[in-house]
């Protein structure tokens, strides 16, 4: 969207049907609620210049579906996870050779959050870890598993393991969904607006988080669900967004994906469609410039979508002030 600079605004308003909003290619934009916050060490401008640069969305197309990820989005779960491997790790006495300790393996909190900010998935992030590092040895095999067969074999029987882990975490009542999550998740389905979650994430894991926060009814009431296992390839690789669109009935330039990582910005990016970010601490300093807009989360965003202008291709709606103009340069 070259050439239009954008002002923002407080709410994002999400326009029921039958009187869906056009989106408009040149002025396909998302409000958002005002950057008072430091995103890292960048500057408040570099901060600004993320929403400068929303994505194309085709003229004819209105918004049919709202499409959520999971995990960092509907929950914040980097660290049931990061403790969900630690503890398989203990468990099966995995041990690298590469590493001075002679304890098993466990990743800190800082290393994990550069991990799942640039791998996406359970077991790609375990075998990129043992190709660096080293495969290691555990109860599992006493020495380094040398051929693919029993490397698959290790990897498989961890994840496993860590799942039922992350399971058991999730049952314990401590774990809460995001602020404004289920909120936004009510209003789409009551304006008609499909509803979908798409994680990375191990199938059976997500279906619990998914009853245990959001609620079976809520769950079942869902247009489409994948998971990981629905799909060959991780994100970033579009594929899981692209089944959804199969799914779900609807364009891709009629769905507006919700993410909290540059990965998730990515795969929704590359099944060409439009995303919304709701970062966490891990992922608050990441380059989210192509997305259509930044919330630290949704607790501030009431409804949403967008309006076209006849007279200037770039303007909002706001709760508050139903139009609100910006200047194009």
């Amino acid at each position: 969207m070259a050439g239009c600079c954008w002002m923002v605004s407080q709410r994002l308003l999400l326009s029921p049907p039958p009187g869906h909003v056009s989106l408009n290619s040149s002025s396909a934009l998302i409000s958002s609620t005002p950057l008072p916050f430091s995103l890292g060490s960048r500057s408040r401008s570099r901060a600004r210049a993320r929403f400068s640069n929303a994505l194309s969305v085709s003229a004819s197309s209105t918004l049919q579906a709202l499409i959520f990820d999971c995990d960092g989005v509907i929950l914040e779960s980097e660290d049931l996870h990061r403790r969900a491997y630690n503890d398989a790790f203990s468990h099966f006495n995995v041990r690298c050779l590469s590493s001075p300790s002679q304890d098993p393996l466990n990743w800190d909190s800082h290393f994990y959050d550069q991990l799942q900010n640039q791998i996406g998935g359970g077991k790609p992030k375990m075998r990129w870890y043992f190709k660096e590092h080293g495969w290691p040895s555990s109860t599992i095999f006493d020495t380094p598993p040398e051929d693919d067969g029993d490397r698959a074999k290790l990897i498989d029987i961890l994840q496993d393991w860590k799942t039922e882990r992350y399971k058991e975490i999730m049952k314990s009542g401590t774990v809460e969904t995001r602020p404004g999550v289920l909120r936004l998740m009510d209003e789409t389905k009551a304006a008609g607006i499909k509803l979908a979650v798409c994680s990375a994430a191990t199938k059976s894991s997500v279906i619990l988080c998914l009853e245990s926060l959001i609620g079976i009814e809520r769950f079942q009431g869902l247009d489409c669900f994948l998971a990981g296992d629905d799909v060959k390839e991780k994100k970033p690789n579009p594929s899981i967004y692209q089944t959804a669109v199969q799914k779900l009935g609807v364009s891709e330039k009629e769905c507006l994906v919700v993410e909290d990582s540059v990965i998730g910005l990515q795969a929704a990016a590359g099944a060409g469609m439009a995303c919304v970010i709701t970062y966490t601490s891990s992922t608050a300093d990441q380059d989210f410039r192509d997305a259509i807009a930044v919330y630290p989360d949704l607790s501030n965003v009431e409804r949403l979508g967008v309006v076209a202008s006849k007279c200037c291709p770039c303007q909002l709606v706001n709760a508050s002030h139903p139009l609100k103009l910006v200047t194009c340069k």
